[in-house]
């Protein structure tokens, strides 16, 4: 660990709380229907859009219907993709003459980009045409990420109405997100990436001679453009096969720090944004000092971890004082590898700059948990912030159990309701990512895809389920998951992990916002100081620790144990 490092994380930080109050702005005129600077320009686009699709941007919907529109748009998102990767071969923008995409992957890879999670079984640049990479994956990179933020918007209206029936109307949060919010950002953020040396063409690839002269065929594409919403909407869905530690998607060290900026910035923004649709800013910066404890704490240790080095390769007279750099980026180094984990895997991105199946056993459980614990450290786009106010609800719950007194937040009473769709939306997560997990370590077509025995084994198998259901796409690279059972498997884990949480969660936004709103007296539990965060911060460990210990223990506790004692397995 060095000075450097330590002011490489304390730059991240200090810029993410930067640009959190103006983007949480922003984003509150944008939600509420009022005039911003791009409304002269995209004001006639998105009246347009709503002719087009018949949809009265002044009618509001009941959650059931909002959740309904969400839930269709989705699959019909889903079969599209799924189509388009099947048809690959007869459609045109393919230059380097990709097949169709064999069925069980087409299905995985359709669950992914639909879910937000962008999990890849495949190599972007040897499986996927231009046309799918544009049309079908940047697509689901724009509107899943629309779609979570207009979730955790209908929640916030929850707690900010009173005795309404309705949560906002899907489409024209859709439509609004993407318009004024993604798409601007990316289009400036896709500029910048090709200043920065990122390819943008239609080309498929050139051939380049070698030093030693050999010949080296190198893919190209609309790179760019995807990369700019692959780190805003938290997708992390690469063109290239190693994602973000290629230098055509990641070129160097000032694209890797806007590269993360990017990954937290609306889901920071969006803690801002519930402070002031609730009417107290300071409640959404509760929410984000709970987040950044949380971070400050992953990030300490993967950093140390990673600094340590290796005691095997020291066992093998290799000099590790340059800390465990197998698996990273030259040009990046230790901090900024073991900082960009921490960060996508807080986030529901999933992109990496570094193989996290090379980490210390330490350094790899540390985005573990932060996928373990739903991805609520700021968390993907929308589904951090509503993740995370979940949580608050089983935090404000357990107060109440404390003093005897029916439990509250911003003034709404929490009531048998609210707290059991909160716990059917939490405790699917673990479901998914333990269940599975079981199956594949005991199962042959489980087994067979592990590239490690032991301890290792099991965290690869088990960060597959944990990475699928929580809705991020990073992986263990030593798990080789193009197989039908993980194919299937880890999609069914997407699903449930992302629309099995959002349904119990509009259920809570409808039923909130139909509460009347009760006043502040000598009873209430302030939810905007520091014993608030305090509470927040245990119940999501607590929880956290209650469930994955176990998993924990069996992967990369004890490879680190049998590490720390000289066995090498």
């Amino acid at each position: 660990m060095t000075v450097n490092g330590w002011i490489q994380i304390l730059v991240f930080l200090a810029l993410v709380a930067t640009v959190t109050r103006p983007l949480g702005g922003f984003m509150t005129r944008v939600f509420t229907g009022e005039r911003t600077l791009l409304s002269p320009v995209l004001g006639p686009v998105e009246r347009g859009l709503y002719r087009l699709a018949g949809v009265d941007e002044k009618t509001e919907q009941h959650w059931v219907t909002y959740a309904v529109s969400m839930l269709l748009f989705s699959a019909a998102g889903m079969l599209l993709l799924y189509a388009l990767q099947r048809l690959q071969d007869v459609l045109p923008l393919n230059p380097l003459g990709m097949a169709a995409v064999p069925a069980d992957l087409a299905f995985n890879t359709a669950a992914s980009f639909t879910t937000n999670t962008n999990w890849q079984n495949y190599g972007g640049e040897t499986t996927m045409g231009h046309l799918v990479q544009m049309m079908g994956l940047t697509f689901h990179n724009y509107v899943s990420a629309a779609a979570g933020i207009a979730l955790a918007v209908a929640l916030v209206r929850g707690f900010s109405r009173a005795s309404s029936r309705t949560v906002g109307n899907f489409w024209v949060d859709l439509t609004r997100c993407t318009l004024y919010v993604l798409l601007p950002l990316c289009i400036l953020y896709a500029l910048f990436l090709v200043w920065q040396g990122v390819p943008q063409t239609l080309a498929g690839a050139v051939d380049a001679t070698t030093l030693e002269g050999a010949k080296q065929t190198i893919s190209l594409g609309p790179v760019a453009s995807q990369e700019a919403i692959k780190m805003l909407g938290t997708n992390g869905g690469g063109f290239f096969n190693v994602n973000s530690a290629h230098p055509f998607e990641n070129p160097n060290a000032l694209t890797n720090l806007v590269q993360m900026l990017s990954i937290f910035a609306l889901g920071a923004g969006l803690t801002n944004l519930f402070g002031r649709m609730v009417g107290d800013e300071r409640q959404g910066w509760a929410i984000l000092a709970a987040m950044g404890l949380l971070f400050v704490a992953g990030v300490t240790l993967a950093y140390w971890a990673e600094a340590q080095g290796n005691p095997a390769f020291a066992a093998l007279g290799i000099d590790g004082s340059a800390g465990n750099m197998e698996g990273k980026e030259t040009r990046f180094g230790i901090a900024a590898s073991a900082l960009f984990a921490t960060v996508t895997t807080a986030a529901s991105c999933g992109a990496v700059n570094a193989m996290h199946d090379s980490f210390m056993p330490l350094g790899g459980m540390v985005p573990m948990i932060n996928m373990m614990l739903g991805e609520i450290i700021v968390g993907g786009v929308g589904a951090g912030l509503y993740g995370m106010l979940l949580f608050a609800i089983v935090a404000l719950f357990v107060a109440g159990l404390m003093v005897g007194r029916t439990p509250e937040y911003l003034g709404k009473k929490l009531e048998a309701k609210e707290v059991k769709m909160t716990m059917l939306a939490i405790l699917c997560l673990p479901l998914m990512m333990l269940g599975f997990t079981a199956f594949a370590v005991v199962l042959d077509t489980g087994t067979t895809s592990m590239a490690n025995a032991g301890p290792h084994g099991f965290s690869e198998a088990l960060y597959a389920y944990v990475s699928g259901a929580a809705n991020n796409g990073s992986a263990f690279g030593g798990l080789t998951g193009n197989t039908p059972w993980y194919n299937v498997t880890l999609a069914v884990a997407m699903l449930v992990g992302r629309f099995l949480v959002i349904v119990p969660m509009l259920a809570i936004a409808g039923s909130l916002a139909a509460k009347r709103r009760a006043p502040a007296s000598a009873g209430t539990f302030p939810t905007h100081d520091g014993l608030f965060v305090g509470l927040l911060v245990g119940v999501i460990l607590i929880v956290g620790g209650l469930t994955f210990f176990p998993a924990l223990a069996l992967g990369p506790v004890a490879e680190h144990l049998a590490m720390s004692a000289g066995t090498l397995f």
